[in-house]
This record gives structure tokens, sequence and C-alpha cells, in this order.
């Protein structure tokens, strides 16, 4: 082989090297950005989760907003939330506090609820029970300890507390809804009477949960929640999960019991 030759071939082995290494290098610096991504998108994540859950802990429960029916609980432990003079067409509504479809059902139409009670379209009919009563802790007790407190809260802050318990629902599986954090959501949104703390922290209305949960359970066939009735009749979730559907089922049974 000459020496120009030698020469090119030398050349062309450094050129193909340093297409290696640059194709190594570009690898080397793409898996970099990858694995950064990851790693951050990982720690959004895990600060997302670790801040959802100090506000849980530590958040502050607030006074419902905006226009509400007139409230008032019923000897059965039911609240009911209509103008006077409404008694038709009669929505009710069998919730679990620890039940996730339960907060979204009330994230989702909630506020279609009460604007319609406000209008004085329909009587609401709220009847909180102990669904988890055969699952284990701490979904057992969470179940049973925010119902219990519910039950304990004023007519006049139902809605308040109400929401809060589902604003604070812990995850399925996690401890939540203390006794200490049961009765600080209720100082939060106005509660003032003594009676409210002793009634929570010694299970004044474990009974009247007991009877509430029997009566959905056995009496009306409840096997799920949420649970959602008009005028006795057991709605389909595609009609009360969405505010639209929902609306149109109340305005409908409206004027078919005019």
């Amino acid at each position: 082989m000459s020496k120009a030759a030698r020469e090119r071939s030398a050349r062309e082995r450094l050129a193909a090297e340093r297409k290696r290494q640059a194709a190594r290098q570009k690898q080397r610096r793409l898996l970099a950005i990858i694995l950064g991504s990851v790693v951050a998108v990982a720690v959004v994540v895990v600060a997302t989760v670790l801040i959802i859950d100090q506000q849980r802990k530590n958040g502050r429960a607030e006074v419902h907003k905006g226009a509400l029916a007139p409230l008032s609980r019923q000897q059965d432990g039911s609240i009911v939330m209509a103008k006077a003079g409404v008694t038709k067409p009669e929505l009710e509504i069998f919730e679990d506090f620890q039940c996730p479809i339960c907060k979204q059902f009330e994230e989702a139409t909630g506020k279609t609820i009460e604007d319609l009670a406000v209008q004085g379209k329909v009587k609401v009919v709220y009847r909180p029970f102990h669904l988890f009563g055969q699952q284990k802790d701490p979904i057992k007790i969470n179940s049973l300890r925010s119902a219990e407190a519910a039950l304990c809260v004023p007519a006049d802050k139902w809605i308040s507390y109400h929401d809060a318990l589902f604003r604070f629902q812990p995850a399925e599986g996690e401890e939540g809804f203390s006794p200490d954090d049961l009765v600080k959501w209720g100082k939060d949104i106005g509660i003032t009477d003594a009676g409210f703390e002793k009634c929570v922290r010694d299970e004044q209305k474990k009974s009247t949960v007991d009877a509430m949960t029997k009566y959905a359970l056995q009496q009306r066939g409840v096997d799920g929640t949420p649970a959602v009735f008009i005028n006795g009749q057991k709605l389909d979730s595609s009609q009360f999960m969405n505010p639209a559907a929902l609306r149109a089922t109340i305005e409908s049974a409206a004027a078919a019991g005019k």
C-alpha cells in the first residue's frame, strides 16, 4: 500500500472513530435528558402527593359560599334541604364519606343539586350511613367516625361539614377522619357548641348511624354508594353522575308529578 493510501485509510479510520464517539455522546446526552425528565416527573408527583396529604391533614374547612335552601334534621338522622312547601320530587342520596365515588358524585353534581333546591324544584334528603362495616380498618373506622361526626353537626352547618368530609377524604386504606380533625373542621365552619366536640369524641351518634345503615341496607336494598333515588325509584349512575342528566331527570319527575 502506498504512503498516500495509508494516510487516506488512517484519516478514514479516524473519521469513523469520531463519528462513533459523537454517536455515543449523543446517546448519553439523550439518556441523561430522559432520566432527568423521569426524575423531574417523579419529584413533581411525590411533591403533589405530599402537598395534598399535608392539606388533608392540616387543611382548614370552609364555610359554604352561595345560596342554599333551608336545611333541617329529621328524627331518623337524615338531613332535608328544601324550600318551604316543596315535597316533590324527592331526591334521596345515600352516601358514605369514605366512598371515593361519592366524592366524585358530589364534585360533579353537588352544585346542581343545591341550585335546584334553591329554585324550589326538588326536595333533597341526605342519608349518610356506614357502608363499609364489613371492611377492615382503617376503611371501616373512617367510614363510621365520619358518619357519626356528620350527625353531630347542627343542620344549618350540614353542607359545609359534608363538603369538608369529602374534601379531606382519606385515600382507601389510609388512616384519616381522626377525632381531632373531625372536631377541628366543625370549629372551622363556625360550630361553637361545646356539645359538638363531646358528641364526636364519645361517638354519641353511633346508634343512629347503625339504624340509618340498617335502613339503607335492609329496607332500601342499597348495596353500593352513592345510591340516588327520585320519588323512591333508584337512578342509574348515568342519570346522577352527570349534572345535565340529573337536572333533566329531576325536571322530568317534577313535570310528571303535576
